[in-house]
């Protein structure tokens, strides 16, 4: 069970810091579709595929002191950041969970937006379907958002980046 905690603190502790509950969940469902040993069970929801597991342990890490949650009022919104502690990475070094090779993934991942990666977790949640319809159902499900075809190549551009970089 605290295996799969240590690896979301050594997930941000080779981001050195994620900023956004939102990003840190897409960051999280992106390397899982990638293959990467992540547990956490995932749903659509408003603002592409969603964690409540990621959710809970992002807290308990917090409780327990593994990881660092600084909130930051923006005016209309809080916008949450994510540090691991000392005793945090202390304690994601006893699972034998092997991620130090990806950092530069990790790192990739964590220098996009949220509105980007939320439009790669939303193509990678539709990868069983073929491109076209991969666009249809993001156009169809974040039409609020307004996607352009630009966009849309740059998001399978980098998701085949990323599949390089874990492979």
């Amino acid at each position: 069970m605290l295996a799969e905690h240590a690896k979301i603190v050594r997930m941000i502790a080779l981001a050195d810091e994620v900023n956004g509950r939102k990003k840190l969940q897409k960051m999280v469902y992106i390397l899982k579709k990638l293959q990467f040993d992540f547990a956490a069970k995932y749903e659509l929801h408003m603002y592409g595929p969603y964690s409540e597991e990621l959710t809970l342990r992002v807290e308990e890490l917090c409780e327990m002191g593994f990881l660092d949650e600084t909130c930051t009022d923006k005016g209309s919104y809080v916008q949450y950041t994510y540090q691991a502690t000392e005793d945090g990475v202390k304690f994601s070094e006893t699972s034998d969970f092997q991620a130090d090779e990806l950092a530069p993934c990790i790192s990739r991942l964590n220098g996009q937006s949220s509105r980007f990666l939320e439009l790669v977790s939303t193509l990678l949640y539709f990868d069983h379907l073929e491109r076209t319809e991969q666009i249809e159902k993001v156009r169809i499900v974040k039409n609020k958002l307004n996607f352009t075809d630009d966009e849309m190549d740059a998001a399978f551009d980098f998701i085949a980046e990323m599949a390089a970089c874990v492979a």
